[in-house]
């Protein structure tokens, strides 16, 4: 299997969470006692924050692919952003890398079109529900993305910041995620709900809700692993 590069820390709890599903899946797949090449950058989340929130897009991009290819010197062959928010700048990214560089929003969207999902809910951080690359990539495949109105949209990057960031889960906060989400479910007729944070399967899941849910992590996990096995398998 190729050696995969992971641009993490953003955040730290949910880059955990990908290092062991994917080591997890990889051995499920290939029913060996053997575990995949993973190298891990954990960048400065406050930092890539802060050029987001001053949409200062040209610096997170040079940052990011700056922090991609020092993971490509070190020996990777496949890469991705353990974060939905940096997508934001992921087609200027993807020409800037040599290798593959995998999208996880172009893998939900995968997932969505897959299962035969037309109109779903965008929750996430006020950065991904207020830009439109989620939108883009889902209207190519003829799929409906509702994003929350303004007051929602707080609530919700809200009950990710700082708590969940941190792994902590606020029953309070959790109840109303999925009481506010399930009204806008409701409301709109939709068929699904994207948990666009990499942090937001810490605390909500299929369980919680009537729809469809799509974990982005596992998803992208999905896409990750999958890819590695199969360019090595074309080797």
């Amino acid at each position: 299997m190729k050696t995969l590069g992971l641009l993490g820390g953003i955040g730290p709890e949910s880059t955990i969470n990908y290092y062991r599903d994917i080591i997890g899946l990889y051995r499920t797949l290939t029913g060996k006692d053997e575990y995949p090449n993973i190298l891990i950058n954990s960048i400065n989340m406050t930092g890539m924050l802060d050029l987001v929130g001053k949409k200062k897009f040209s610096e997170l991009a040079d940052y990011l692919a700056s922090e991609i290819n020092r993971l490509i010197a070190a020996g990777a062959d496949i890469c991705a952003v353990c974060s939905n928010t940096p997508h934001i700048v992921f087609d200027r990214l993807k020409d800037r890398v040599p290798v593959p560089l995998l999208s996880i929003v172009e893998a939900a969207a995968q997932e969505a079109e897959s299962k035969g999902l037309r109109k779903l809910l965008l929750t996430g951080t006020a950065f991904t529900m207020e830009n439109d690359f989620y939108s883009k990539s889902f209207m190519d495949r003829g799929i409906e993305i509702i994003v929350p109105d303004r007051d929602a949209r707080k609530v919700i990057h809200d009950t990710i910041f700082p708590e969940l960031e941190a792994g902590i889960v606020i029953p309070e906060k959790k109840a109303r995620l999925i009481e506010l989400c399930t009204e806008i479910i409701s409301e709109n007729s939709l068929d699904g709900i994207i948990l666009g944070c990499t942090e937001l399967p810490l605390m909500v899941s299929d369980d919680d809700f009537d729809v469809k849910v799509l974990d982005t992590v596992t998803i992208h996990v999905r896409k990750i692993v999958s890819t590695a096995m199969e360019n090595a398998a074309e080797k």
